[in-house]
């Protein structure tokens, strides 16, 4: 069971697939399609004779949000599983989210190297700029994996105890 949430309208959806035949329920009406796989991104479904192109523009793991073209419509679908609705009721839906969504100098010191660049896919513990403070050298390393939205400093910049070093997506 997945529970979606389309243009503000919730929808409890149920079903099994079998090779392109699918089967279930919407908000327990009984449906039948046919699912093809046109490739990672692309789906053709036959639903009730009616035709249906889809496209897959943007997926949000985190945020559980799936960004939909539908016959030329655009859609943003929040989806939700078992599992996640049975986090959320038990208000444990946020304890594995960790994102990092900015990086601050934790002290004040000299930018020595930046070590990555905007549009860089980042993985934990990377390191990302090496930050000199009462003489030693300091690696500032990721969290968490990310995107590198904006880099904020450069090489030889004096920077203070938590400015803005980096942004991520």
């Amino acid at each position: 069971m997945i529970k979606i949430n389309v243009a503000n309208k919730d929808f409890t959806l149920d079903f099994t697939k079998n090779g392109s035949f699918a089967k279930g329920t919407i908000n327990s009406h009984e449906f039948q399609a046919d699912i093809l796989s046109i490739d990672q991104n692309n789906f053709h479904i036959l639903k009730d004779n009616k035709s249906y192109n889809i496209e897959i523009s943007e997926i949000d793991k985190e945020a559980k949000i799936l960004k939909l073209k539908i016959n030329g419509k655009n859609f943003s679908v929040h989806a939700l599983s078992e599992l996640d609705i049975l986090l959320k009721e038990m208000g444990m839906d946020n304890l594995s989210a960790k994102k990092m969504k900015e990086l601050k100098a934790p002290m004040p010191g000299l930018v020595l190297d930046v070590l990555v660049k905007e549009g860089d896919e980042i993985k934990e513990g990377d390191k990302l700029l090496v930050l000199e403070a009462m003489k030693m050298e300091n690696n500032l390393k990721a969290e968490t994996d990310a995107k590198i939205k904006t880099v904020k400093c450069k090489k030889g910049q004096a920077v203070e105890k938590n400015e803005l070093l980096i942004v991520f997506e």
